[in-house]
């Protein structure tokens, strides 16, 4: 009697334990998966979400945070999320609960994963500081600033929204960039008129921006997407631009040097899109942080808020992250 010999059937890969970053801002948001195991920034994979939305039931940041999880989930079916660290913009003011948004994201990424959410400041701390104690201001669409050391130091200084605060920020610069312009429009000035040609070749005439800007959810967003304009003006010499460059730079050095709190090291970066603008800006900023604070290092930042995010799941997934710091941190 004969028998059929057993078929050798190749052995399914287990799913290799990552965990996973994620930022939130204004103008968009990124996740990036990395196996556990790998040395950081290594064997990274990114992807692309959406720009969050401020309405009048708040924001919907962990919405977006929970669309990212789900798509890292199906797109890359072959890692096992153990731990997800989310740095978003808005999440201690306009976010009604961010403790229960744990469990949701947690669900979403694999049974039992950590999670933790921080505000955007704070991410983009552990990027550009790496973990050390010091201030680091984080300069996008908003504008703010954080100085701790992750334990019993939390100091924020700046971004309380585009309405009256996140000075120097993108959003900031669109905003002083379109009042300018309207200036000019209305016959007030004659000094921003590259300013108001710039300004209706994105937008539209003037006439039409109320309803084209302060009826949009994602407004701050959609102006602040206008700053790198103003800042290619400035840099071909346009006066008002030059201006309103300069101006943003010494207000962030200002907000920055705010947050240097007595009982930390005189240590400081920044981070963010805006400082992607040199020229005016930088040299703004650069020049007033050293006239403010003589006696604290400002250094480059050694990474992304991105990284930072990438940095805080990491945290988790060891077990070394303290215990939630609400409103700056939830477990």
């Amino acid at each position: 009697m004969s028998s059929t010999p057993p078929v050798d059937r190749p052995r399914e890969a287990s799913p290799v334990r990552c965990v996973l970053g994620i930022d939130i801002g204004g103008t968009g948001s990124r996740a990036a998966l990395e196996p556990l195991d790998a040395t950081p920034g290594t064997s990274r994979r990114v992807l692309e979400g959406a720009r969050i939305a401020v309405a009048s039931t708040g924001s919907n940041a962990l919405d977006v945070a929970a669309a990212l999880v789900g798509a890292a989930a199906d797109a890359w079916p072959d890692a096992a999320i153990t731990a997800v660290g989310v740095g978003a913009t808005g999440l201690a003011s306009l976010v009604a609960d961010p403790d229960a948004a744990t469990a949701r994201l947690s669900h979403l990424a694999a049974p039992g994963a950590g999670v933790a959410l921080a505000v955007d400041a704070l991410t983009a701390h552990l990027g550009a500081l790496d973990g050390r104690a010091g201030a680091v201001v984080a300069v996008g669409t908003g504008a703010i600033a954080l100085g701790t050391d992750l334990d019993t130091t939390w100091r924020r200084v700046g971004g309380w929204g585009h309405l009256w605060d996140d000075r120097g920020s993108g959003v900031w610069v669109g905003i002083e960039a379109l009042k300018a312009a309207i200036r000019t429009h209305d016959g007030v000035t004659d000094d921003a008129r590259a300013l108001l040609a710039a300004a209706e070749a994105r937008f539209g005439p003037a006439h039409s921006w109320p309803g084209a800007l302060l009826t949009r959810a994602d407004r701050a967003g959609l102006i602040a997407a206008f700053a790198p304009e103003v800042a290619g003006l400035a840099a071909d010499g346009d006066a008002a631009a030059s201006a309103i460059m300069r101006t943003a730079g010494r207000e962030v050095a200002a907000t920055l040097v705010a947050a240097l709190d007595p009982d930390l090291p005189r240590l400081a970066s920044w981070t963010g899109g805006m400082f992607a603008a040199a020229g005016a800006y930088r040299d703004a900023f650069a020049a007033e942080f050293a006239r403010l604070a003589p006696d604290a290092a400002l250094e480059s930042p050694s990474g992304t808020p991105l990284d930072g995010a990438v940095r805080l799941a990491r945290l988790v997934g060891a077990g070394d992250l303290p215990a939630g710091h609400p409103p700056f941190l939830w477990r």
